[in-house]
């Protein structure tokens, strides 16, 4: 074979990383990706996004020879192993679709090749492995298939493929074997798993920090709306005490994966998970429970604008796919006079410079906590900032209501 392994959907922000992992650790690595302008600023060694040492890593690949980026999906004939990076969304009625997953297979079913492997990536409804593996046979394909998936940050991926262990699963002995030395270049912490195990603990994995973020974020609810210092509050309960330092801070819980997998799990069960389901309330609802204060406090909101910063999903990263700053914004529509926005990262049509909203606005919210927010002039202005960025607390209102007291 002409390539150790191709990356299927290789310039994205699961399979870049991956790929130019690999291709530093010596293995000749193709991306192939249908995105003419990513696989054309990825060729010239220019990452499509955010990534902590991605550049620096996809320059050293390239130059080394290891990485080839193409358009043509006839690398995957000349690879050993392929790596589908293919997940399994969830659709209209919060159900998941297989669509995606058997669309690509059929798409290249003429350049697969007995005898080659093929990894899972992505995060998968459970059973989703098992179903790639009959398509194959009935399709008469003689394919290792493999479940490994991804468990990186967005934005630090290179750094923490290379530092975490890998979970690798197969449907037979040699496959497990070959799926082993692949990823063993990357880590010797391998973690032996079964298929639908695998797939499992992904979810489990992110659910689970979704739940954790719910609590916060009802806790932050419940103190804000009777007028209580939250901080405060997190500080009593955490401080050197080791049964209540891994409660997260409050924040918009949101991007392309907490949600979505909460859901596949929730769907996986007959819709039976209900620690899911109520963390799924709790976390959407958070930016409904800034307005409802606000609207609450501020009287005259329909005559004010409300500016926004930070329309990524997370802090430090350009990716604003189901941000709830978006859904922040369809709120504050509803109920202020205008809505600005703005993002240093992110590459939207009708965002300001954060030093016009502040100057245009009459109430800002930071969304998302990008540090450059930390350094800016807010010039007296009502300021939420729920994340605590710039160390003055988490008030909604401004004010501290008392609602109990007054009851």
């Amino acid at each position: 074979m002409r390539f150790d392994l191709c990356v299927i959907g290789g310039c994205g922000h699961v399979g870049l990383p991956l790929s130019i992992a690999f291709a530093l650790r010596g293995k000749r690595t193709a991306v192939f990706d249908i995105d003419h302008e990513k696989v054309a600023s990825v060729s010239r060694g220019n990452m499509p996004f955010i990534e902590e040492g991605g550049e620096a890593g996809l320059r050293e690949a390239l130059r080394k020879g290891k990485l080839a980026v193409t358009l043509n999906p006839a690398v995957i004939a000349e690879s050993d192993a392929i790596v589908l990076v293919v997940a399994t969304p969830i659709d209209g009625h919060l159900s998941p679709s297989f669509q995606a997953m058997e669309a690509v297979l059929s798409s290249y079913q003429e350049h697969l090749r007995d005898g080659q492997l093929i990894v899972l990536r992505s995060t998968l409804y459970p059973g989703t492995s098992a179903r790639v593996n009959r398509w194959l046979a009935d399709n008469g394909l003689s394919i290792d298939v493999a479940v490994c998936p991804e468990r990186i940050a967005q934005g630090h991926g290179l750094k923490e493929i290379f530092g975490l262990p890998q979970i690798v699963s197969s449907f037979s002995s040699m496959g497990l074997k070959r799926v082993r030395e692949l990823f063993g270049v990357l880590t010797k912490d391998l973690v032996d798993m079964k298929p639908l195990d695998a797939e499992l603990a992904k979810l489990f994995t992110n659910a689970w920090r979704y739940i954790k973020f719910a609590v916060a974020n009802q806790y932050y609810m419940i103190a804000t709306e009777f007028g209580a210092d939250f901080d405060s509050i997190f500080h009593g309960m955490t401080y050197e005490y080791p049964r209540a330092i891994d409660l997260p801070a409050p924040g918009f819980a949101a991007g392309p994966c907490l949600f979505k997998d909460t859901m596949q799990l929730a769907a996986f069960t007959e819709n039976r998970f209900w620690l899911g389901h109520a963390a799924m309330l709790v976390n959407e609802g958070l930016p409904q429970h800034v307005v409802n204060l606000l609207k609450r406090s501020q009287p005259e909101l329909a005559s004010m604008t409300v500016g926004i910063l930070g329309m990524a999903f997370k802090a430090e990263v350009d990716d604003a796919r189901d941000s709830l700053s978006l859904k922040l914004k369809s709120l504050f529509e509803l109920d202020a006079r205008a809505v600005l926005c703005s993002d240093p990262y992110v590459c939207a049509p009708g965002l300001v410079e954060p030093q016009e909203l502040i100057d245009k606005s009459d109430i800002i919210i930071i969304a998302a906590p990008h540090k450059t927010y930390q350094q800016l002039d807010y010039r007296d202005k009502h300021v939420v900032d729920i994340w605590n960025l710039r160390g003055e607390g988490r008030s909604i209102t401004g004010m501290r209501e008392r609602r109990l007291a007054s009851a």
